[in-house]
């Protein structure tokens, strides 16, 4: 079973992207074979084959990756063969020298892997072909290019709908957040419901950073895409709406943890409690709210009028019951910052 777990994932790549490599591969070999009809074009099929990546961006980094690996190794294998032959013993002497070079330059994993490997095939197979050098660095350019125009024709692949559903969950889900605590201010609560709820806000803590990849992910999608212009709008309320959510997220956080440390059953009897307990209903409300209308790339740019939202005006206050009074200035607090977050009123 391990050896099949490692063998295996668990997930499939994408249709569109095998058959975009296929394709890649099938260009290369044939536009190299036309240009260059002396050797089977072995460099190139290998760099279409690697170069093809997710984004056209990961596309272009892998294409002058593999070539430059390409060109160390020959530059490498060159100079030794023309003074020391083509022997075994200088084939291993090459390759181990190859990766020396590599680590001294502190290359990527990908070039450092591919000079020992060009390396290797120049001395053992070509050395005694005049030429044979240049035309596998030719032979990769080739196969890198033609990867790279696959990849940016054949529809490029766009992340923003993975990012705008990652940051739409988390909007709710914090919004959810508020409204447990809410209603765990209202009715009366044991030690596993306060446990509970502090294990369901801890949650939002990965949640954030998932939606945090998925917007660099989305971002990465879109660079050097052709079609960046159109998508541009959407992926931008994204990012407005994840600047908000750290603190949010922070804030929930911080009031399930003070109301988990400080809760009694009396609390539901405090008016000032039941005045915030309504506060942090109309906070879900209005985040809901938020990202529906930043969920809008057409509404994106036009910012919410104050009185879309439920939460505008200060929360009034009287003095609390002396055992309450640390509890209730906490989620005053949080309550503030989430109010300026939700109204874009930040400090």
């Amino acid at each position: 079973m391990k050896l099949t777990a490692a063998l295996r994932t668990s997930t499939r790549l994408p249709v569109l992207q095998v058959v975009k490599v296929a394709v890649a591969v099938a260009l290369a070999w044939t536009v190299s074979q036309l240009l260059l009809p002396n050797d089977l074009p072995i460099f190139a099929a290998i760099a279409a084959l690697l170069v093809v990546q997710p984004s056209v961006n990961q596309t272009l980094g892998r294409a002058i990756e593999r070539t430059a690996g390409v060109i160390g190794g020959v530059i490498i294998a060159s100079t030794i063969g023309f003074f020391l032959g083509e022997s075994s013993w200088v084939v291993l002497g090459t390759i181990v020298v190859s990766i020396l070079v590599a680590w001294a330059l502190r290359l990527s994993p990908s070039s450092a892997s591919q000079i020992p490997i060009s390396a290797m095939l120049v001395l053992a197979l070509g050395t005694t072909t005049p030429g044979y050098a240049l035309d596998r660095i030719f032979e990769t350019m080739i196969g890198a290019v033609i990867a790279l125009i696959v990849n940016a024709v054949i529809v490029p692949p766009v992340l923003t709908a993975p990012a705008r559903d990652a940051v739409g969950l988390l909007t709710r889900e914090v919004a959810d957040t508020f409204d447990r605590i809410a209603a765990a201010l209202c009715t009366p609560q044991s030690s596993v419901d306060l446990m509970e709820l502090m294990i369901k806000a801890r949650l939002l803590r990965p949640m954030l950073v998932s939606a945090e990849k998925a917007i660099a992910l989305a971002e990465e999608s879109l660079m050097l895409n052709p079609r960046k212009a159109k998508l541009r709008r959407g992926l931008d309320a994204d990012h407005e709406r994840i600047g908000r959510l750290p603190t949010l997220v922070t804030r929930a956080i911080g009031m399930t943890r003070a109301l988990h440390d400080h809760y009694d059953s009396s609390l539901q009897f405090e008016p000032t409690v039941q005045a915030f307990s309504g506060e942090l209903v109309r906070a879900a409300h209005d985040l809901r709210l938020l990202a529906r209308a930043e969920g809008d790339p057409t509404a994106a740019a036009e910012p919410l009028e104050p009185e879309a939202l439920a939460l505008t005006a200060p929360l009034r206050i009287v003095t609390p019951h002396p055992d309450h009074w640390i509890l209730i200035g906490s989620l005053m607090e949080d309550l503030r910052r989430v109010r300026e977050e939700i109204v874009g009123d930040r400090a």
